[in-house]
């Protein structure tokens, strides 16, 4: 799969068949997330898999929206020595690009309680627990996805406001022109 492909296709999915994820699939998932950019290319992460059902059980109830981490193959619990999130930001995405490229669907679950989940998995508390990406084979890919030009379209006409800024540090771009410079493969 190409970049844009993986990019224009990616949805979040929060069921799974019971289906396993091969060991050398992970090992490539979590290669890509470690490969993430960060500040100072400080890579301040540690990645955790967790398989043990009991445990991604127990590590569902630690948020409001992280019930599918009870029916996932696997989850990346994503650790990191800083309170930096757009460092980890960086790596969930890597994680979740390289995880639908490889057939694994995958959907961040929020965590409200982190100590409660720190307890669980024996972060140390001086470590940052930041998000869980809980993955499995998908049920199917039959969600079409949406037609990239009604993206943009409404995309551009909500920040299209901006542009009407009369300002030296706007650039402006009207709908017209970004349908004409749109990429063909996100057509």
């Amino acid at each position: 799969m190409e970049t844009l492909e993986a990019i224009r296709t990616k949805r979040a999915v929060r069921q799974y068949t019971n289906q396993a994820v091969p060991e050398e699939t992970i090992r490539m998932i979590l290669d890509a997330g470690r490969k993430a950019q960060s500040s100072r290319n400080s890579q301040p992460w540690q990645f955790m898999v967790i398989r043990e059902r009991q445990t991604l059980v127990r590590l569902a109830e630690t948020g409001g929206y992280a019930a599918h981490l009870a029916e996932a193959a696997f989850a990346v619990v994503m650790v990191s020595s800083t309170n930096w999130a757009f460092d980890i930001g960086q790596a969930a995405a890597y994680l979740q690009l390289a995880a639908w490229d490889l057939g694994v669907s995958s959907c961040i679950a929020s965590i409200w309680k982190t100590e409660q989940a720190k307890a669980l998995l024996g972060i140390p508390a001086d470590q940052y627990l930041r998000s869980h990406s809980p993955s499995g084979t998908l049920l199917s890919r039959s969600r079409k996805p949406p037609d990239p030009k009604a993206v943009i379209s409404s995309t551009m006409s909500s920040a299209g406001n901006i542009g009407k800024i009369q300002s030296r540090n706007w650039f402006s771009i009207t709908n017209h022109q970004i349908a004409d410079l749109h990429h063909p493969q996100m057509r």
